[in-house]
């Protein structure tokens, strides 16, 4: 399995910056499966009190908790007006509206979860999902680069 733990924060965060350009974001986060829980490791353009929220997630919690808990990418068409019950109250507080959370996989397990938010509102459709979400699984080479 793919060990993401090992990483440094700055090569995270580096990997999230050009990703983030790539697909025409504006802000996205990395969240790495440590210790039972998704631990932030990159933010980027995330304000310092989400971050803080968004720190330590369980599954379950959020969009990066349920895309974990479900093993598939969770989205909305518009963080601040979504009434799903999958966008928490701190995911309301980044200035962007779509955006997706996708689950990173390692020998069958979900090792990380990449959040990537849209200044417009969009309807991400599956074609566009899974191109991310294919992009998103490059960040398991950054494993590789300290090893």
């Amino acid at each position: 399995m793919a060990d993401l733990e090992g990483v440094p924060d700055p090569m995270f965060a580096i990997w999230l910056a050009a990703f983030v350009d790539r697909h025409g974001g504006v802000s996205g986060t990395v969240h790495v499966l440590a210790d039972e829980a998704l631990r932030l490791r990159a933010a980027h353009n995330i304000p310092p009190k989400v971050q803080d929220v968004t720190a330590v997630i369980p599954p379950g919690k959020g969009m990066a908790g349920l895309a974990w808990e479900r093993g598939i990418p969770v989205r909305t068409c518009n963080l601040k007006t979504d009434t799903t019950g999958d966008v928490r109250p701190g995911a309301k507080a980044v200035d962007a509206k779509a955006a997706v959370a996708l689950p990173v996989f390692a020998d069958d397990e979900v090792v990380a979860v990449i959040g990537i938010a849209f200044q417009d509102e969009l309807e991400l459709g599956a074609p566009v999902v899974d191109a991310i979400a294919s992009d998103a699984s490059s960040i398991l080479r950054l494993a590789s680069d300290v090893d």
